[in-house]
This record gives C-alpha cells, sequence and structure tokens, in this order.
C-alpha cells in the first residue's frame, strides 16, 4: 500500500488528537473503551492498531493507555503511550480503570465517560469506584462521536479499504471462471475457494460467514443455515455474498448467479435489482442526501410492485456494518461525504422466484464516487444466447 510504518503512526496520532481535542471542548477528563467478549468496539483498534481484548483509556491531554489481554500482541503491534498487561490488575475492568485514574493525577472537575453499551451493574461499580469523579454512561456521548469519526475514512483506511475489495475482485473472476468450467458444483466449494483465497493472500479472515445460497434458499436475505453443500450455482436464481478483510478492514460485496432458461419474472426481477443499483449510484455523491439514495431504489421497486426488504446499503470499515446507513428514513440533513465507503446493494426476494441482489462497495470523493469493487449479475446459459459469458 506504499505506506511505512512511521506513517501509518501518523495516522492513529491525528485520530486522537481529534479525540482530545473534543474532549477538552466538552470537560471530559478521561474516556474508556472496552474491547471485550460480548462487547466489542473496534475503536480500540482505531486509535491503537491493536487487535484484540483490551481496555484503553484515553486522557484530553491525548494520552492513550492501552491494557491488553495479550501484552506480547501489543507491543508488537499496538501504538500507544503506555501499554499495561491485564494481568496486572487481576483482569478486572474497574480496578484497573480505578488505578489508572488515581495515578494520573489530575485536578478539578474529572469526569470520565464509559461506553453507553456499559451493563447498568458494571457502570454501578464504576461509580462505587471512582470516589470523586463525575461518570458518565450515556447516549449522545463521546463514543457516538468516535463513531462519526469513523464514518470518514483516512488515506490508510482507504487504501486496506481498496486492497480488500481488489482481492475480493479476484475471487470473484475465479468463481466466475470456475463456475464455467464446472469446477464449483456446490455451496461448499464456492465458500472454502474463498477462504483459501483470503489465506493465500494476507487477509485477515473472512469478513463475516460466507453466505452462499443455491436457488431453493436464496429467497432469504441472509440464508440460514449458513455451512451447506446444496448446488451452486443450480438452475435459478443463486446468491453469494461475502467480504474479506485486509489489515482490519473488510470488503462486502453481493452477486447473483442465473443460470439455465429464466422465467419472465426472473428477468423482470434481475432487470429491477440492476436498474435500482445503476440509478441508486448516480445519488452516491458529495452533500447529496442518504435518503434520497434509497428512495430511489423504493421507488423503482414500487413502481413494479416489488418492495425491497432492507436498507440500501451502509458503511464499512473495522465493521461490516458501521454507519452511515442508507435508508428512506435517515434523516434528510445526513449526507454523502468525500471519505466514506458505504455499500450499495439493492435486492429483491421471492420464494418462488428465488432472491436476487447486486452489492458494491463505493467511495465517496470529491466529484462522484468510485466503484471499489467489482460484483455484478453473472448470467450463465445453456445456449449461445447466454449474454453474459
Amino acid at each position: 500500500m506504499n505506506l511505512q510504518t512511521d506513517e501509518i503512526k501518523q495516522y492513529y496520532a491525528v485520530r486522537r488528537g481529534k479525540l482530545a481535542e473534543y474532549m477538552k471542548n466538552n470537560g471530559i477528563t478521561a474516556a474508556v473503551f472496552e474491547d471485550t467478549e460480548g462487547r466489542r468496539d473496534p475503536a480500540v483498534r482505531y486509535f491503537t492498531g491493536h487487535n484484540g481484548d483490551a481496555l484503553l483509556v484515553f486522557f484530553s491531554d491525548n494520552k492513550a493507555v492501552l491494557i491488553p489481554w495479550d501484552e506480547n500482541l501489543a507491543k508488537n503491534q499496538a501504538v500507544a503511550d503506555k501499554i499495561i498487561p491485564y494481568s496486572r490488575y487481576n483482569r478486572q475492568n474497574v480496578r484497573a480503570v480505578k488505578e489508572l485514574l488515581a495515578a494520573a493525577k489530575v485536578s478539578g472537575k474529572m469526569t470520565v465517560e464509559l461506553p453507553s453499551v456499559t451493563p447498568y451493574p458494571l457502570f454501578l461499580q464504576y461509580v462505587d469506584a471512582l470516589t470523586g469523579w463525575n461518570v458518565r454512561c450515556r447516549e449522545n456521548s463521546l463514543h457516538d462521536y468516535v463513531a462519526e469519526m469513523r464514518e470518514i475514512k483516512d488515506e490508510y483506511e482507504i487504501a486496506c479499504t481498496k486492497k480488500a475489495a481488489g482481492i475480493g475482485d479476484r475471487i470473484i473472476d475465479m468463481i466466475e471462471e470456475q463456475v464455467k468450467q464446472g469446477e464449483i458444483k456446490n455451496e461448499t466449494d464456492v465458500a472454502l475457494l474463498i477462504e483459501r483465497e483470503c489465506r493465500s493472500q494476507g487477509c485477515e479472515r473472512t469478513g463475516f460467514d460466507t453466505l452462499a445460497a443455491g436457488p431453493s434458499r436464496s429467497f432469504a436475505i441472509h440464508c440460514f443455515p449458513n455451512y451447506t453443500s446444496a448446488e451452486w450455482p443450480a438452475n435459478g436464481l443463486s446468491i453469494l455474498d461475502f467480504g474479506v478483510v485486509y489489515n482490519g478492514y473488510t470488503s462486502d460485496t453481493t452477486l447473483t448467479i442465473a443460470k439455465g432458461e429464466l422465467s419472465p419474472a426472473q428477468k423482470k426481477q434481475l432487470d429491477l435489482v440492476q436498474t435500482a443499483y445503476t440509478e441508486s449510484l448516480e445519488l452516491y455523491k458529495k452533500d447529496v442526501p442518504i435518503q434520497a439514495a434509497a428512495m430511489k431504489a423504493t421507488e423503482i421497486f414500487a413502481k413494479a410492485k416489488r418492495t425491497m426488504p432492507h436498507t440500501l446499503g451502509h458503511g464499512i470499515g473495522l465493521e461490516i456494518h458501521e454507519t452511515p446507513i442508507i435508508r428512506t428514513n435517515t434523516p434528510a440533513e445526513k449526507t454523502f461525504q468525500p471519505g466514506m465507503i458505504v455499500t450499495l446493494e439493492p435486492g429483491l426476494y421471492d420464494p418462488e422466484i428465488g432472491g436476487s441482489r447486486l452489492e458494491n462497495d463505493i467511495l465517496i470523493t470529491e466529484t462522484g464516487n468510485e466503484v471499489i469493487s467489482h460484483s455484478r449479475i453473472m448470467y450463465l446459459m445453456e445456449t449461445s444466447k447466454n449474454p453474459g459469458f
């Protein structure tokens, strides 16, 4: 990605600088971020680069203290002012935060903000332990501000996501070729191909469990169960939804394979999905209200008396689903902004017809947008009339 370690560290420094400024302006002395089983928070990785269970205590003077479960991993990959092993505090979050705040020796009004997802009993433990501190746990908090920060990707995040999308494109091309050659015969074949390529291309993992659904299960938005081995692709409409993670950042794409002779209803459904994709993409632009794109897709489907049962898209990054959400009830004042990376994924589903979804990852730019992944609707016909092969 042509980024050296020192350059990457600068991106973390810029992010932490913005957070420190926000804290000073809002009278917040310290903030706690917790990435642990049951309460995952990618903000820990966003500010430090550490991938793993950890507490992060961040101070308004721009000091970051990381308390990792795996000290060796943290020392190898994290960017923090101080790294203290979790075991030093007997693996107790409240004790760790209490001792760190006491050691900070701050004066005046002292406010510490906890994640809004902190369970109430745990919040009470913090209140009892942090004598002299104003302990906050609320909506519209510092943690919400961080989520908004993460909507706009910096150059490093964009490079990582483009790399993930590029690997995903390579996989899609391989799938197309192997389907044509008859080498992929079932859902297991395609899922294992994706995992194998992730490993060979230096990815961390898949973005989520790969969703490969033949015609008998493609009617579901997300097929269930995930781990099946039915024929794929079979005659009719098959769906594949997958993502790959590179340096923490995920892609998210869905392709539809239309195989064999299609019914008029299936052809109409595919045309509707493609039209919604093409026309909505025109609205993925700087300063355009996000709801406008969702309204466009909804309008196209409504004219055909069809309804899309999910949002038109969502942000991606360190998580597979991030803000903003592209839907009709997104506040009108919320607009696309340069640096956002969002999905565009119109879809229609029917128990008789089957499911169709076309999903790609879109980078909003100063002049419009850049489609950074290249999924598509693939047509696999039995005759020379095939338009896609």
